[in-house]
């Protein structure tokens, strides 16, 4: 079922940044002669003016095919036939119609934060009293610190329901808050901690043992190396839903691309970690997890998923969107077009790239099943 989700997440996304492309160059009277969901083989196709809609065997997203979208000496000469290709347009509508696919995934992201708004998102509050129009609180992990007590114990969005000790116990009718949570850990002195929790749903126990040194202005301390957060359920009318849809998606972007782009000037300089970073093989399983939460939670995770479609298209990157917009500006400056047989082996390299640096964040995602 999870990889049932997966594919329906995967496939939605791809053919809303593709429609983008194939809005875009339809208005701008670019010929299009494809628009197919799947990859090939076909199942089925119906031709609808000069366009073939398909439907293909492979789930795996969807494509576009544009007239002249491939560079070729065929395509960059000026006859009848070719002046609705992709390279006999103007660079701005170029530039447009590359552009579409990451403005569609940036626009789906909003929609989805905005409808996620409206049903009710989980949201962070600073105290009980800040509670307002927030419903179903609950005191959930936020983040685990490496080489500590919780590190693969708890886990981010598990609920904290009580904590026992041989001596005392920690529980509530109303609701426990993080100060509490900590100051029963720090007096246990380093003795075993048993936690009742809720995950994904579905109850968990299990014992930590506290240990000093976690709080570095207070190292006699004790704490297990987690941090908690009061987290409930908000629901917002459509215009202050719209209002925060567009917070959320800008802080996400950013986001997204400043993690990006340390990530990549980290492989320059060999400081970056392959583990940290979840491919295919990974995000299955975060999607699985999102949808177990509920349906905000898939939605909202959707939608984090096509900014990052969004932001990786834009990478300056041959065989990319925003490889291809860098080959259009420099054409525009030159005045010229570039050596077709050139930008067809950029693409390739980059293209054998980018598989290389999957293969390999794929390896790390099967290892850590293991």
């Amino acid at each position: 079922m999870t990889i049932l989700i997966f594919l329906a997440v995967l496939v939605m996304l791809i053919l809303v940044h593709e429609f983008g492309h194939f809005f875009v160059a339809k208005k701008s009277g670019i010929r299009v002669d494809e628009f197919g969901i799947g990859f090939p083989p076909k199942i089925i196709g119906k031709k609808i003016g000069e366009t073939e809609y398909t439907i293909n065997w492979l789930p795996l997203g969807g494509f576009v095919s544009i007239w002249g979208e491939n560079p070729t000496d065929e395509n960059y000469t000026d006859t009848e036939e070719n002046s609705r290709s992709f390279v006999q347009q103007p660079k701005y509508i170029q530039a447009a119609v590359l552009v579409a696919g990451v403005t569609m995934n940036i626009l789906f992201a909003f929609v989805l934060y905005v409808i996620a708004f409206m049903i009710g998102m989980p949201t962070a509050i600073e105290s009980l009293e800040a509670t307002g129009n927030v419903r179903d609180v609950r005191l959930v992990v936020t983040s685990v610190l490496p080489e500590s007590p919780a590190l693969d114990q708890l886990q981010p969005n598990d609920e904290i329901v009580a904590l026992h000790t041989d001596s005392a116990s920690l529980t509530s009718n109303d609701q426990l808050t993080s100060q509490e949570v900590s100051e029963f850990i720090s007096s246990s002195n380093g003795a075993e901690v048993t936690f009742e929790l809720i995950r994904q749903k579905e109850p968990r126990t299990l014992t930590l043992q506290p240990i000093q040194g976690i709080f570095k202005d207070d190292p006699t301390r004790y704490g297990a190396g987690f941090s908690m957060s009061l987290v409930g359920i908000q629901s917002l009318p459509i215009h202050l839903a719209i209002v925060e849809g567009a917070k959320q998606t800008y802080t996400a972007f950013i986001e997204i691309a400043i993690g990006l782009y340390e990530f990549f000037t980290g492989i320059v300089t060999g400081s970056s970690n392959f583990s940290d970073v979840t491919g295919p093989v990974g995000i299955v399983g975060l999607v699985g997890d999102a949808a177990a939460m509920g349906i905000v939670w898939l939605i909202s995770f959707s939608a984090f998923i096509s900014l990052n479609l969004a932001v990786i298209n834009l990478l300056p990157f041959p065989a990319l969107d925003g490889g291809r917009l860098v080959l259009v500006g420099i054409e525009a400056i030159t005045r010229k077009p570039i050596n077709p047989m050139i930008a067809t082996r950029l693409n390739q390299v980059g293209f054998i790239a980018l598989l290389t640096l999957m293969a390999i964040v794929t390896f790390n995602d099967v290892v850590k099943l293991f």
